[in-house]
């Protein structure tokens, strides 16, 4: 009877083990059902505009934190190089800092905004003039004719002054979308604007701190720092008399913070040009997961770190209509 009674606890023991199995394997199957549907892996290449390039560090830095198996790699050099490369499939996106042309079009180009910023004119902090010019500014005509016709040649004639130190103007020598929107502003193009040309937003920023005389300008983010929301050391920023009344006035004068600024162009009391959206383009609709996903998150959680990155956020009605185009 206790050898019938033992084997009989033994069955028992060993069904109570069978199920305990059954049920864990059941349970892991499902975690692992769960984690192949929910979870995201590969390599996303982007490339492209200076203007994009810290914004979608930014984003990427987020992203991987929710999706550790995801590689995101990106370089930047020029938005030229960003539509090139998309274009040739050499990259899944190409971040982009201009309007896509026809010819790209053509080409099978497909582009979503994912937020805003503009490009500002700048000059050296010790600029001999920087006082005068604090408070008049300069009018769109002047720029005209620093960057196209070159009439104006010293600092004098900028502050209606007779200081002859001579204006040292600088432009980008790399197909971009800072030069492309700056020109427009000024009614031409990239092509047509004179001055030594540098490459990349960095560069430029360079070239400004050093050289006293220099002219040039800058996408907002190298210009402002996003930490003090201040402007770097050794540049400024030469305010846009937009009314044309030869000061700048209040509502004119929104250029002290990087808050400002923004305000300014989500407003759109900053034009556009230069204010401008800013894109990532692919050849054709992307089709992978994992890059369309990335694009998702950026128009529906990735919005919350545009403000804080020196950025503008869209409004709800323009980041709808973005996602639609997923």
């Amino acid at each position: 009877m206790k050898n019938f009674l033992s084997q009989l606890n033994l069955i028992f023991l060993i069904l109570i083990f069978g199920c305990f199995m059954l049920i864990s394997s059941c349970g892991n199957d499902q975690n692992q059902r769960n984690k192949s549907k929910d979870e995201l892996s590969g390599t996303i290449s982007i490339s492209g505009a200076f203007a994009l390039y810290p914004m979608t560090v930014r984003w990427a830095e987020e992203f991987q934190k929710l999706h550790p198996d995801v590689r995101i790699d990106i370089s930047a050099g020029g938005a030229g190089k960003g539509m090139a490369d998309a274009l040739s499939q050499m990259v899944d996106l190409g971040m982009f800092s201009r309007g896509v042309r026809q010819a790209e079009i053509d080409k099978g180009a497909w582009w979503i905004s994912v937020t805003k910023d503009a490009v500002l004119p700048t000059i050296n902090a010790n600029n001999p003039v920087i006082e005068q010019l604090k408070v008049k500014g300069l009018k769109r005509q002047q720029f005209i004719d620093i960057f196209l016709t070159e009439k104006i040649k010293t600092w004098g004639e900028c502050a209606d002054n007779d200081n002859n130190k001579k204006l040292n103007v600088f432009t980008r020598s790399d197909a971009c979308g800072a030069a492309e929107m700056w020109g427009k502003y000024l009614g031409k193009n990239q092509e047509s604007l004179n001055g030594v040309g540098v490459f990349g937003d960095p560069g430029m920023a360079d070239a400004i701190k050093n050289n006293k005389n220099a002219i040039g300008y800058n996408n907002v983010i190298y210009i402002y720092d996003i930490n003090s929301r201040k402007i770097y050391d050794g540049i400024e920023v030469i305010p846009i008399d937009l009314n044309e009344n030869g000061k700048i006035d209040k509502k004119e004068n929104f250029y002290a913070t990087l808050d400002d600024v923004m305000k300014a162009i989500k407003k759109d009391v900053y034009p556009s040009p230069p204010a401008r959206d800013l894109f990532f383009v692919s050849k054709g609709k992307p089709e992978r997961k994992v890059v369309t996903e990335f694009l998702r998150w950026i128009l529906e959680n990735g919005q919350k770190y545009v403000k804080e990155a020196g950025y503008v956020r869209f409004s709800n009605k323009k980041i709808k209509a973005e996602l639609e185009k997923l």
